[in-house]
């Protein structure tokens, strides 16, 4: 895939769903990140256990 159709899938992306939101918790991009990990192994609600005892991740 090149350059230009990467961007056109990105372009269509963010016209069709330009305030994407997601079930996951999270309080900074890297929390984000390590939530869609975990997501990947858990449901979404297990992974919002996890993040919801009050401590941030180290570089959140």
């Amino acid at each position: 895939m090149n350059k230009a159709k990467r961007l056109e899938i990105l372009t269509r992306l963010r016209e069709n769903n330009p305030h994407p939101t997601t079930e996951l918790n999270f309080s900074s991009p890297f929390e984000l990140l390590i939530a869609v990990l975990l997501s990947a192994q858990a449901t979404d609600v297990s992974v919002n256990k996890a993040f919801s005892h009050g401590e941030t991740l180290p570089g959140g």
